[in-house]
């Protein structure tokens, strides 16, 4: 990936980020622990692409 990025790639990138945040911890313990993160978590920005 270039070093710059225009606008628009720059913005999906970071909304995407910002999705990836940890879950609270009171989710954690109502579930009993079997949630631990957000399906969006396990993206990479490497390896997966984002859908426009």
């Amino acid at each position: 990936m270039a070093r710059n990025k225009d606008l628009p790639r720059k913005i999906r990138l970071m909304k995407h980020k910002k999705k990836s945040g940890n879950i609270p911890t009171w989710v954690t313990m109502k579930t009993k622990g079997k949630v631990r993160w957000t399906p969006f978590s396990r993206r990479n920005w490497r390896t997966q692409r984002l859908k426009s």
